[in-house]
This record gives structure tokens, C-alpha cells and sequence, in this order.
């Protein structure tokens, strides 16, 4: 579900005003020294995701962020990824969703696999009930049957007298009674999912065949979206932050912050569905507009969101209205989270490179920075972070390390797009936009990028890297030579 335009702005600086003498390297020192000392900038976050040691995420990114991106970017030192957000009738409707195929070692299902954790997984809609139901579909991985997640989201909402109601995918629910009785059946079916959860200790793990809990899968209850070996999501994100005009036309994504009211709905049901054990998240933009009254509509969404039990929300420098024209307003995020003082809110927006992070954590107080567009072809953004943190000075990448990443990128993504017609062409052709990116930590960059636009096939793939990464041939290049 794409949530990013054409018309994008250039990289440059957030609005920041005093942040001129803020020392990054200083504060990146500061923030590993904390981090040592009791596992997390904020030990409450660690607490609630095993694993996420460090005060930074890579955000869910629209036609980006596929398990290929998130291995390469935990390889080099993120500690927790976000999905790109999935509408919840796709997923009710058992469409495929961003789930490509099964990566063997790695199972690229959702969550990809054993290297592919902790992961957030992101959903967006419009109704309250498609999003619960959507909600705990994505945290059971599946577990029952298609229809009992789509009885949950949709019997309750029979009118009296309906004779039937067509739900995606073309199933219909029959009459009144009868929905009534599976709905009944259903919530049954929640009260003993959340009685075996309890008595795991909380997590929703997933035997061999892929059903949560180890008892016998449903029938029916094996999707395209979910397959054999997954383990559930470290949290459920929900966005009400897209800008795109497709997105919320369709009162979807960021158009909910202009109707707080149902916004707030959409919360309380999705927080009601996930068990207690699992946390749950927002993502917003600082506001629908400029207007005091749609600020005033953000406050009273993100105070909901904290009351009603929300770990963390992440929150954008833009409004929806700015989309992704203009600068990213830090000053202003500075001032959300002075007035939430202990409330966990993470920044995004115009954070480039590694140094900005530290920027952001400093002149904001954030608890952690979501890194977006930031990290499209820089997986070393994350890998720099930590050597800050650790006191020494971010390395760049060297041609070899260019090219090693490109590779592996390439292979994963290959075994990510198995499953479909042509997988080499396929592939060669997404990891187009991926080497348009990184030849920017080309020394003859542009040359490169040029090359990148030109990729059709998996031969052209092969010529571009084997011609301008060859170790030494590209260093000589970079010179000038």
C-alpha cells in the first residue's frame, strides 16, 4: 500500500532553530553510554520488545521495506523494523499482501523468519471492526480459519432484516441467525486463544504447521498471507499518518486526523482485539494542517492513544496536508514532547543521515527516531549509528562493501520473489529502484545511477555491478584515473 508521492523533497535539514550547537558524535557517546548501562534509552521499550536496544527503527517504507530490506538493514545493526502498512481488507480478504514466498533458513512469511525479529507490523483501514479483526489476524499469524476473522469484522455489523452481506474476496454471510451463531463461535474461539497466550507466557508462537499454539489449525485457516514457521509480530503499528490523496480519499491513513472521534474508534478496537501481552502503536503526523483546530484534533488522538494502553507513539515533523513538500518541522515535535513529559514518542522526518538521528534525539527529547527515506539504499546508516554510539567515527562504506550488500540484497530479495513468473526478471527489475539509491555512496555516482535506470533483465543487473563495483576497477574510478 503505497504512501509516498512522486513530488517529494530533496533531502535537507528538518526546522531546527538552535540546534546549531548540538555536537552529534557527543550525544551519540551519551546515548551508547545509557544504552550499556540498562539496555535501551528508554528501558521501558526494551521491556515491551526484546531486542530493541537502540533508539532507532526503520520505518515502514511503500514498495521498500519487503523482508530483503529488513535482513540487510538488521545485518548492519537495526534493532527493529517496521512493515509497510497492509490495508486490513487485504488481509481479510486473504489477499498475498507483502508476503512473496518462503525463504527456506530465512522463511520470508511475515515476519520474515528467524533473522527478521523483532518486527512491527503496520495496518491502515476505515472501519473500527476490519481493523480489530485485521489486528489479531496479523498477531495469530493466521491461525483460524478466513472466515472467523471475517465474522469478527463484519457479522456485528448486520442490520436487522439483512438478508446477506458480500465481504471481500466475494464470500457472502448469510441471514441474521446465523451470523449471530458464528459470532458467538468466534469470540469463543478469542477467550481460548487469549487463555492458551496467557499460559504461554504471553507470546504466540507457531509450530511446524504453522498454527498458533500448537493445537490443530481450522479448517480453511492457511492463507497466501501466512505460512509454515511464523512467529507473530513484536507489535501492531497503526498508521494514521499516509498523505496520499488515493489513501485518504478513502478515509484511510492520515485523513483520520482530521475526525478524532474516529480515529479514536479505530484505536480502542484495535487495542481491544490484541491481547494485553502484545503492544500496540500509532503513527501520525503532527497535525491534518496548520489550522489550531486540526492541532487540537492531534492532541486529542495521541492523549487516547496513551490512555488507553498504546507503548509508543511515532509521529511525523509534517502534516498530511504538507504531504512530503517542504521541510520537516523538529521544532514543533519539540514542543509535542515537551507536553507529554514520560510518554514514549519517537520522530521522523528529514532525518538523511546517521548524524541526524543524534540531532533529532537531542533538540526533540524523542525516545527514538524512525528512519525512512533515510535508509533506501544506505544500510550503513544503522551500522554508523552504533560505531557513534560505541565513540568511534561512522565509516562509510567501502566499493567492496557496496557491492557485498548489493549482492546479498539481491539474493534474499530473489528468494523473497520466488514464488512468482520469472523471479530473475522480477527481481532485477525491483532492485532497479534499490541501485538507483545506493550509487549514491558511489564515488561516480551519477554515472551509476544512470547505469541502475537502465535495468531490465538479470544480465543487465549483472553487467552494472560486475562494471562498477569490481573492487579495485571502481576504486580507480572514484579517482578519477
Amino acid at each position: 500500500m503505497s504512501c509516498h508521492g512522486n513530488n517529494a523533497t530533496p533531502p535537507s535539514p528538518g526546522i531546527a532553530p538552535g540546534s546549531e550547537g548540538i555536537d552529534p558524535a557527543r550525544v551519540a557517546a551519551e546515548v551508547g553510554e545509557i544504552c550499556a548501562r540498562q539496555g535501551a534509552l528508554d528501558p521501558r521499550l526494551a521491556e515491551l520488545v526484546p531486542g530493541f536496544d537502540a533508539p532507532f527503527v526503520q520505518a515502514g517504507l511503500a514498495g521498500y521495506s519487503d523482508a530483503a530490506m529488513r535482513i540487510i538493514a538488521r545485518r548492519h545493526g537495526c534493532p527493529l523494523c517496521v512493515t509497510e502498512a497492509l490495508l486490513d481488507r487485504t488481509l481479510l480478504a486473504g489477499g498475498r499482501g507483502f508476503v512473496k514466498a518462503d525463504l527456506g533458513e530465512l522463511h520470508d512469511n511475515v515476519p520474515g523468519g528467524e533473522e527478521d525479529h523483532p518486527l512491527v507490523g503496520q495496518i491502515m483501514g476505515s472501519e473500527p471492526a476490519e481493523m480489530a479483526a485485521a489486528a489479531l489476524k496479523m498477531i495469530e499469524q493466521g491461525a483460524r480459519a478466513n472466515r472467523a476473522y471475517r465474522r469478527l469484522a463484519y457479522d456485528g455489523a448486520l442490520a436487522p432484516g439483512q438478508e446477506h452481506l458480500r465481504l471481500p474476496g466475494g464470500e457472502q454471510v448469510g441471514r441474521e441467525r446465523e451470523a449471530q451463531r458464528a459470532q458467538r463461535e468466534a469470540r469463543d474461539e478469542i477467550e481460548t486463544y487469549r487463555s492458551r497466550l496467557a499460559h504461554d507466557g504471553g507470546r504466540v508462537s507457531a509450530c511446524a504447521n504453522g498454527h498458533a499454539g500448537g493445537a490443530p489449525a481450522p479448517s480453511g485457516a492457511h492463507d497466501s498471507l501466512f505460512g509454515p514457521g511464523c512467529a507473530s509480530f513484536a507489535a501492531i503499528d497503526v498508521n494514521l499518518a499516509c498523505p496520499v490523496k488515493k489513501i485518504s480519499s478513502k478515509s484511510r491513513g492520515g485523513h483520520w486526523l482530521a475526525e478524532p472521534e474516529g480515529a479514536i474508534r479505530i484505536l480502542e478496537a484495535v487495542r481491544e482485539s490484541v491481547p494485553r501481552e502484545i503492544p500496540t502503536s500509532v503513527k501520525m503526523r503532527r497535525s491534518f494542517d496548520d489550522t489550531p483546530e486540526m492541532a487540537g484534533s492531534f492532541e486529542r488522538i495521541l492523549c487516547a492513544a496513551f490512555d488507553m494502553g498504546y507503548a509508543w507513539a511515532t509521529v511525523h515533523g509534517r502534516t498530511v496536508e504538507q504531504k512530503y513538500v517542504g521541510p520537516s518541522r523538529w521544532d514543533l515535535l519539540r514542543e509535542i514532547v515537551a507536553r507529554h513529559p514520560g510518554r514514549a514518542i519517537f520522530g521522523s522526518g528529514d532525518v538523511w543521515g546517521v548524524r541526524d538521528i543524534f540531532r533529532m534525539i537531542a533538540y526533540t527529547g524523542v525516545r527514538a527516531v524512525s528512519v525512512a527515506r533515510g535508509c533506501i539504499g544506505n544500510p550503513w546508516i544503522f551500522r554508523q549509528a552504533r560505531q557513534m554510539m560505541a565513540g568511534r567515527p561512522p565509516q562509510p562504506p567501502t566499493i567492496d562493501e557496496q557491492r557485498a550488500v548489493l549482492l546479498e540484497h539481491f539474493d534474499i530479495a530473489l528468494a523473497v520473489n520466488r514464488g512468482t513468473r520469472r523471479p530473475e526478471m522480477h527481481t532485477a527489475r525491483a532492485m532497479r529502484k534499490f541501485g538507483i539509491r545506493f550509487s549514491e555512496h558511489h564515488p561516480r555516482g551519477e554515472e551509476v545511477r544512470r547505469a541502475m535506470i537502465g535495468v531490465e533483465s538479470l544480465e543487465d543487473w549483472r553487467r552494472v555491478v560486475g562494471e562498477w563495483y569490481a573492487g579495485d576497477l571502481a576504486a580507480v574510478r572514484g579517482t578519477g584515473a
